[in-house]
């Protein structure tokens, strides 16, 4: 098999790994506090052996988030948070703090606001926040205040990691940081609305396109070397 055919079939595999983030990306399309994933290629070179030389080869294992804030919806819901600006919202999970967009929230059984998969939302202190039920409006300020008829009784603390780079996706739209979390100062809190994801919808289709177009390119590449080294087969072992 010639070099040619392992680096097509690497770059088909990085195509491949490339429409699955692609595809995953449009299907999040309307996932609150969703972050467009793109998968970046990079070039290394394969030693063919000794005295032989190398081969370039190609792979897409890298991938890279926007973090460019979506547009926000009016849901109205209480407990429905959009962030403004560089921030996210501290949830603890069993694996430990994760942080988050997604700032759709409500009270569990005992209280505390929880987000849809049951992780509980924490204050500045990293405490869980405890929601009263016996108390009339709960307003939520700018700066993250929560307040029960006029009077404040905790504040949900938004942070940002000190590295961007240090975040690893998990599950979607959490994020665990192997950073320092450091205070989201000049981020703010918009009550009654959700953050949209920040899929472009366009953008990602016609990147879908392209994929496709690109893989069978290859793939038309790869059968007619296969061909080539069929009827090359068939004349040695004519001879």
């Amino acid at each position: 098999m010639g070099s040619t055919v392992y680096t097509t079939i690497t770059r088909q595999s990085g195509l491949m790994n490339e429409m699955r983030v692609v595809a995953n990306n449009i299907a999040n399309l309307a996932t609150t506090g969703f972050r467009t994933e793109t998968a970046v290629f990079s070039e290394y070179l394969m030693p063919l052996g000794q005295n032989e030389g190398s081969v370039s080869m190609a792979r897409a294992n890298a991938h890279v988030t926007s973090f460019q804030q979506g547009g926000m919806t009016k849901t109205g819901g209480t407990f429905d948070l959009g962030i403004n600006g560089e921030g996210f919202f501290q949830l603890e999970t069993p694996a430990g703090i994760r942080i988050t967009r997604a700032g759709a929230f409500s009270p569990n059984a005992a209280g505390e606001l929880v987000s849809p998969e049951g992780f509980r939302l924490l204050d500045v202190g990293g405490a869980p926040i405890f929601a009263p039920s016996d108390v009339g409006q709960i307003s939520i300020s700018a700066d993250g205040t929560m307040s029960a008829d006029g009077n404040p009784f905790s504040q949900i603390g938004l942070v940002v990691p000190s590295d961007f780079n240090t975040l690893e996706r998990e599950d979607g739209v959490r994020f665990k940081s192997n950073s320092e979390l450091l205070p989201a100062d000049t981020a703010t809190l918009s009550q009654g609305f959700l953050e949209s994801s920040n899929v472009e919808a366009v953008q990602q289709i016609a990147r879908m396109i392209e994929v496709q177009r690109s893989y069978e390119m290859g793939q038309s590449f790869l059968e007619k070397e296969d061909e080539r080294l069929r009827s090359i087969m068939t004349l040695v072992g004519g001879r």
